[in-house]
Order: C-alpha cells, then sequence, then structure tokens
C-alpha cells in the first residue's frame, strides 16, 4: 500500500471520527471509534462535516509547510538540533528523512486524499454545490504546495508526477472552485471561488502561462482575504493550532533569519532581550522569534487581492512591477524604491516587498523555483551552514519524494 493510498485511509477515519463520537451518548459505548463503518455514513448529509474535515486536514498541512519552507528558502533559521530538519535549513534533504515523511508528504497525502472523497460523493445540484467548492478548493491548493515543494508528486497511488502535471491538476481543481462556488451565490460560495482565483492565478503564473495568470488575477475583488482559522486547545494543538506558533513557544525552533531582522510591519519580530524563550539548540546562537503568529489562534492567511496584485504584476512588466512596489512600500512605511530600472533588478525588489507581505505563508518556495536569479537571500550551496557542526548547504531546488512512497508505490519504478 502506497504512503498516499495510506493518507487515503486516514484521511477518511479523521474526516469521520466527528460522526462516529459525535452520535453517542456515552463514548464508551462505542466498540472501536477508530473503525467507520461506510454504510453508516450518509453522503448528503454528512457532506458538510466531510468538506469541512479536508479544509483542516490542509489547515494542517499548511503550517508544516509554512515552517520547513520557511527554512529551506532563508525566511527562518533551524533553531533546533534535528539533524532531520537541518537538512531543510541546509537543503540538503534525504529521501530517508522521517520528518520529510511524516510532517510534509503524510500529511500532504491526508489533505488531497479527504478532498477527493469529497468531490467522489454523489451529491444534489452538482454545479453549486457548496462541498463540493469547498473540496475542490483545497484539493488545488494541495496540488499548488506539492508542485511548488516537491520535484515530484503522486496522487492516488499513481505514478510519479511531474510538475507541469501536479500544477495542472491544481488549476482543473481550482476552475472546478470557481464555477461551483460562484454558482452556489451564497457568501461562502462566493468567497471560495474567490479563494481559488488567486489559487489559480497562482499555479498558472507556476505553469508559466502569464496571460492565464493575469485573468484570473484581475477577476479577485479588491480587498479580499480568506485565512485559515486555528484554534488553542491545548488537547489538540498539534491538529487545531497554529504550527509557527506551536514551534516558537514548545519548540523553540524558528529563529528569525539576520536578513529578515528588519524596520517592516509585515515581518513583526521579538529580539532576544524582548521574551523569555530560548532555543532548542543553543548553537543556533540569539534567538529572534517571530511575532506575525503570536498564539496558538493566529490565522494563516491562505489567499488575497494582494497576492493576486502581485502576480498579475509579476506577469504584466516592470512598469505594473514599479507601480506595485511604490504602492506596497508606502503602505508599510519604507523609502520609495530607488534601486536600478532594469527588468531584473525591478523583478528582483518585486520579489523583496512580495517576501514581507507573505512572510511565513509558505509561497516563498514558489517563487524560488519559478525565478531562483530574483529570489534573494536563500542559502547559497555549497556555503558553510550557520551551525559548525553541520555540513555545508547543498543544492536543492525541491524536495525529494520520501523513500516510503517510492518503496512502495507499485506505480513508481525502482529507484
Amino acid at each position: 500500500m502506497t504512503n498516499i493510498q495510506r493518507a487515503t485511509r486516514v484521511g477518511a477515519v479523521t474526516a469521520l471520527m466527528g460522526l462516529s463520537l459525535g452520535g453517542c451518548a456515552d463514548f464508551l459505548t462505542v466498540r472501536n471509534p477508530n473503525v467507520i463503518d461506510a454504510s453508516a455514513i450518509d453522503p448528503v448529509n454528512d457532506a458538510p462535516t466531510l468538506a469541512a474535515s479536508a479544509q483542516q486536514n490542509f489547515a494542517v498541512t499548511l503550517g508544516w509547510f509554512a515552517m520547513y519552507q520557511s527554512w529551506f528558502v532563508g525566511e527562518a533559521l533551524v533553531a533546533e538540533t534535528f539533524p532531520t530538519r537541518n537538512e531543510f535549513g541546509r537543503r540538503d534533504v534525504l529521501n530517508t528523512n522521517g520528518s520529510h515523511n511524516d510532517d510534509l508528504w503524510a500529511p500532504l497525502g491526508v489533505a488531497l486524499a479527504s478532498a477527493s472523497t469529497v468531490l467522489d460523493l454523489e451529491l444534489p445540484e452538482p454545479t453549486s454545490n457548496i462541498n463540493y467548492a469547498r473540496a475542490a478548493l483545497f484539493k488545488g491548493y494541495s496540488f499548488v504546495l506539492m508542485a511548488e515543494s516537491f520535484c515530484e508528486g503522486v496522487s492516488s497511488g499513481g505514478p510519479a508526477l511531474n510538475t507541469a502535471a501536479m500544477l495542472d491538476s491544481a488549476v482543473a481543481a481550482f476552475q472546478q472552485a470557481v464555477s461551483t462556488g460562484t454558482a452556489n451565490g451564497t457568501a461562502t460560495g462566493v468567497s471560495l471561488a474567490n479563494a481559488a482565483r488567486v489559487g489559480l492565478a497562482r499555479a498558472q503564473l507556476q505553469a508559466g502561462r502569464g496571460a492565464q495568470a493575469i485573468a484570473a488575477a484581475q477577476a479577485v475583488p479588491a480587498g479580499f482575504t480568506f485565512s485559515l482559522n486555528y484554534l488553542d486547545d491545548p488537547a489538540q494543538r498539534t491538529r487545531l493550532g497554529n504550527r509557527m506558533w506551536q514551534f516558537t513557544l514548545d519548540r523553540g525552533s524558528i529563529s528569525i533569519a539576520p536578513a529578515y531582522r528588519v524596520d517592516d510591519p509585515r515581518i513583526p519580530f521579538k529580539s532576544p532581550s524582548e521574551h523569555n524563550l530560548n532555543p532548542q539548540d543553543p548553537s543556533s546562537g540569539d534567538f529572534f522569534i517571530q511575532d506575525k503568529y503570536p498564539s496558538f489562534s493566529s490565522p494563516i492567511r491562505l489567499a488575497s487581492k494582494v497576492e493576486a496584485d502581485y502576480i498579475e504584476a509579476e506577469a504584466t512588466g516592470t512598469a505594473a512591477q514599479l507601480a506595485l512596489i511604490a504602492a506596497r512600500r508606502s503602505a508599510n512605511g519604507q523609502p520609495a524604491y530607488t534601486g536600478a530600472t532594469s527588468a531584473s533588478a525591478v523583478l528582483t525588489e518585486l520579489m523583496e516587498q512580495k517576501a514581507r507581505d507573505f512572510y511565513l505563508e509558505a509561497k516563498r518556495m514558489g517563487d524560488f523555483r519559478r525565478i531562483p536569479e530574483n529570489v534573494l537571500n536563500v542559502p547559497e550551496a555549497n556555503a558553510p551552514y550557520f551551525k559548525a557542526a553541520f555540513a555545508p548547504i547543498g543544492n536543492q531546488v525541491c524536495w525529494p519524494l520520501p523513500i516510503a512512497e517510492t518503496d512502495n508505490n507499485e506505480n513508481i519504478p525502482n529507484r
């Protein structure tokens, strides 16, 4: 059984646990709360729960990706001793890395499988069903994270997918979310559709289809923001809490990289003199903690008109990029841009402003994959790692499929 196939079963159980336990007056009467009788599930009545579970599965996944990507692209330093996590800071992630499989690939598989489960249901009013819109949105974003992060992907135990195939899968899911959410017509449906438009623009840009990216970005209304919410539940913090705060407060793993210790409201942080927390690894140096997510209940922005504006500007050209640079600098109390105005220099400055606007939001790795020469402050290949006990920085630009997938997926030839 492949990792993704296992994830499908886990996703189904995760989605249905609330149904099994919530219907009992006394949970002790449940023979085995981890075993779900499929015949007891009503797809129509239970679809909202299944779709909400798919959304939460993605919320869990996004937290992990935001953290690990921050180490890989130099937003943060790995302030802990785990060799598996320092591999990300060193851009040298092995396919045998257990954290890579358990914290990233497996949750991503659950998110993708649970969204696909909803889309496979036969629900009424399929062209406008809100549950289809929600599931399609998070299927699309699952594929986007996969395409931007992994060198190859897999869906439902199938063969390895290249980046183009993963992005095309994201595009198809986002298009479904746009059409279904729009047809639904409720405020929630429209919000899901607009979040999908941002995702669609992102996927099209990553795929090199500028005109399509511009069209999707322009359709996002002014002022739009879609965020994922988290809860401070001491018994369920890994499932429900904000990951960046968990690994700041409880683990001491995320230290702001020197390049981002800047006077900019978009990157709030606290210096060592402003807090009493310690890094898990004392050898990681001064512990500058992020303050963008100061609690377990801090939301994470997933999609916004601001992101759509960046996508449109990048795809349009230098003049549009300069206009957005000026607007974002002014909005955040930064001095006007006075650097070079060549196409490459302006694009680099646009990416720097984007890095600040979307700090710790799992967006910068996609930019690095797409235009590495214009993305600054990524750990430099072959340079010494900031901890002397580790090997120098590697040259990876994406992550390999975990060995748990390649060894068990019959559709992937032996490697």
